[in-house]
């Protein structure tokens, strides 16, 4: 089985924040971590507060994810939305063409 995990500490959410299932939003200073896994080819996307252990499903997870290099560019797009704010929800990526 194929599966690949991103982790960025010390993001600083912008205003308004990420939106997440459980805590509605979290702001301030976060932990972003995806997972991804070849079997279900989805990702899913994490945060919670940096030092603490418990972890907030951030809306929009999980999602379809093809590839190891997908979740990467994924777990990018998602650094980059957090730090926007503005309820930041997991983005979608663009659908290579065929």
């Amino acid at each position: 089985m194929s599966w690949a995990s991103w982790t960025t500490a010390g993001v600083y959410t912008g205003r308004g924040g990420v939106l997440t299932v459980e805590a509605g939003v979290v702001t301030g200073d976060v932990t972003v971590h995806t997972t991804w896994a070849a079997v279900d080819g989805q990702a899913n996307v994490a945060v919670q507060y940096s030092g603490a252990s418990d972890w907030f499903t951030m809306s929009g997870s999980p999602v379809p994810c093809a590839s190891e290099e997908e979740s990467r560019d994924l777990h990018d797009a998602v650094v980059e939305a957090v730090r926007e704010g503005n309820g930041a929800t997991v983005p979608t990526l663009p659908v290579p063409p065929l």
